[in-house]
């Protein structure tokens, strides 16, 4: 005897297609369940900070999704060439980026770049923060934070500072201080911060940014005078060093944040999962050692979050670049 099929009601019809929807959505993140690997693309050169983060959450990110992780180093034009790729890259979480905030300065920096990092990239999560360390050089004779600004509004221009390169953090981290402060110093660019710290240790350069990481042996050494911290409170690190807020001339937080982005059109489940993913590993306190040792702070949010904290630093970068009129030149 056949029995006759019961008619579907609207409501279950309606819960058929919304789970048919999620099922086709995930589809091609379980089809690559332990088959395809993810591809961590760093936008710099091995031994970045950059670079030590996606080594460190590589393993982590392995063993909870169970699928292999790879870093990729693709350098080249301040982030933009990895940057790129990652954006037009297939949405399916096989391929993730590991940046910086340069990323977000870079919109205001290259007004025609092929990509919009806040459309074309997707937030995954916060990784850490890091700190900038602000150091003279000891032929300088600069000896404080408040030295340096006295002397910079005595003799305009005469003093100089170095950066790894135009619109890097360290870069932007000295135009804001010379726009809070009114006061003028010349920059001298260099391909990278090997070079830019060979010549402040010989004298050529008066002051520089320069992560904790870099500037710590050699400030230990007394081969550099450290006269402030980028954050808001001294690092353990270096107790001893004020930050920078203790000028009072408004907000001179330049830490920089690091985090992991997806293609935009990444399905919000891959997104989600690998969120969770790297909750779990930053709170791992052989990762939170591994961070600290580099002057990074293990950070995590949710998309969302991460999201609003990009847009909100893309807003205050593109402001200070207009009014500095930097370029990328």
């Amino acid at each position: 005897m056949t029995i006759p099929l019961l008619p579907r009601s609207p409501a279950l019809r309606r819960r058929q297609i919304v789970l048919g929807g999620l099922a086709a959505v995930a589809a091609p993140w379980v089809r690559a369940q332990g088959d395809a690997p993810i591809r961590l693309v760093v936008p710099f050169t091995p031994g970045t900070g950059i670079d030590m983060i996606a080594r460190q959450i590589g393993p982590g990110l392995t063993s909870r999704l169970n699928r292999p992780v790879f870093v990729d180093n693709k350098p080249g034009a301040s982030g933009n060439i990895g940057t790129q790729e990652v954006a037009r890259a297939t949405p399916d979480g096989s391929t993730l980026l590991v940046s910086v905030n340069t990323l977000v300065m870079n919109a205001a920096l290259y007004p025609g770049l092929p990509f919009n990092p806040m459309t074309d990239l997707a937030p995954v999560s916060l990784t850490s923060w890091g700190q900038l360390i602000l150091v003279a050089s000891l032929k300088s004779k600069i000896d404080s934070l408040q030295g340096l600004i006295a002397r910079a509004k005595k003799e305009p221009g005469a003093l100089n500072y170095g950066s790894p390169g135009a619109g890097t953090p360290h870069h932007l981290a000295m135009e804001l201080l010379k726009n809070r402060a009114h006061v003028s110093l010349t920059h001298i660019s260099y391909r990278g911060t090997a070079p830019a710290v060979t010549d402040m240790l010989g004298g050529q350069i008066d002051v520089m940014f320069l992560p904790i990481h870099v500037a710590l042996q050699q400030v230990k050494a007394g081969k550099l005078k450290a006269l402030a911290i980028s954050s808001d409170k001294a690092n353990p690190l270096l107790p001893d060093v004020p930050p920078l807020s203790t000028l009072n001339v408004g907000n001179l937080n330049v830490d920089m944040w690091y985090g992991v982005l997806a293609p935009a059109g990444t399905p919000k489940p891959v997104i989600d999962r690998l969120n969770k993913a790297l909750d779990e590993i930053l709170k791992d306190p052989a990762i939170k050692t591994a961070f600290e040792v580099q002057g990074m702070t293990p950070a995590h949010d949710t998309p969302d979050e991460f999201g609003r904290l990009m847009a909100a630093d893309a807003k205050r970068w593109a402001e200070l670049i207009k009014a500095q009129g930097i370029t990328a030149q």
